[in-house]
């Protein structure tokens, strides 16, 4: 700490990058370098404004439905995953595919069409409306319906009490998750949970590091994208541990100055989308204004990786080209 001034960051560790996040960006990259552009992307590739603008610039192209990437081209699932039927929009719309569903969130898909089978009511905890929570819950349409968190146990039916399990969105809160979780087995003992936990390492280690620097930090600030489910998440476990304020900001430009006054420590962190060049820029803005003195806050190690798509070692511009032209192919991921 400074002798002058007293002013200090603590700066978390683990932030940033996940090793699916990692993954997805790098085969847009991959498959524009390869194929050459365009590279379509269904939905945003991952939630972070940067990348998404990054990826543009080299010709990815982003959209909403599968129905807008014109037939013959090559078209990404995100990282957040997509439900089956989209699967068959891209063979219906010969539209060769990879898909770069974070292999975390393939793992929950899987849970659901296993216990789907099994004939269970599958009560998934997860926020209306998001794009994982979408996926997953296209697995098994008839037998999951989705709790967004513990005001919503009250409303919660199941045709067997004695056959119902969660499952949960991979980027949510740990403590608000297991809270939901305590809801649920209050109505139904006999609730079953997942075989592993569904919130990803990533997610639990982020927020492990935020929960230890926020009791000592006046402000915390995260680095990440309003439509980021774990990024706002790390917003309220700042608060949640203490922190006196905490904000989320896309750039260090979004940052108010006022959020300063009275301010000694500083947490920052960044979401599992975010660069490192955003929390960087982040740094020298805060150090521009006293706060040159940086302490990491380490609460995990983490060494995951994650091969790329398989769908990278083909030809897949050709397969594309003979799908256009009614010549069969695929069109769909043999994941």
């Amino acid at each position: 700490m400074t002798a002058s001034s007293g002013r200090r960051v603590l700066l978390a560790a683990p932030r940033g990058y996940c090793a699916g996040v990692d993954r997805a960006v790098i085969a847009v990259e991959k498959a524009l370098e390869q194929y050459g552009a365009p590279v379509y992307v269904r939905h945003e590739i991952v939630h972070n404004k940067y990348v998404v603008q990054t990826l543009e610039k080299k010709g990815a192209i982003f959209v909403e439905r599968t129905e807008e990437v014109p037939p013959g081209n090559i078209v990404m699932f995100s990282a957040h995953g997509v439900a089956p039927v989209v699967h068959e929009e891209a063979q219906r719309g010969r539209l060769a595919t990879i898909d770069a569903t974070c292999p975390l969130v393939t793992k929950v898909h899987k849970e659901a069409v296993r216990f789907a089978q099994e004939d269970y009511d599958i009560l998934l905890i997860g926020h209306e409306g998001h794009e994982e929570v979408i996926g997953t819950s296209g697995e098994a349409p008839d037998h999951i319906q989705l709790v967004d968190g513990p005001g919503d146990v009250a409303k919660v039916e199941v045709r067997d009490p004695s056959k119902v399990v969660w499952l949960s969105q991979t980027t949510l809160s740990v403590d608000e998750t297991m809270e939901t979780v305590d809801a649920l087995k209050e109505k139904f003992p006999g609730l079953v949970s997942p075989p592993s936990d569904d919130i990803c390492y990533a997610t639990q280690n982020r927020q492990l590091a935020v929960k230890q620097m926020g009791a000592e930090a006046d402000l915390v600030i995260v680095v990440g994208s309003r439509n980021s489910s774990n990024s706002k998440r790390l917003v309220e476990v700042a608060k949640q541990a203490g922190a006196r304020d905490a904000h989320l900001v896309d750039f260090a430009d979004e940052i108010d100055e006022t959020w300063l006054d009275g301010v000694t420590t500083v947490g920052v962190t960044s979401g599992a989308s975010v660069p490192e060049v955003l929390v960087e820029q982040v740094l020298e803005w805060l150090a521009r204004r006293g706060y040159a003195d940086v302490e990491i806050v380490k609460a995990a190690e983490e060494s995951i990786t994650f091969s790329l798509p398989k769908e990278l070692r083909r030809d897949l511009r050709e397969e594309a080209a003979s799908l256009a032209a009614g010549r069969g192919g695929s069109g769909t991921s043999e994941a």
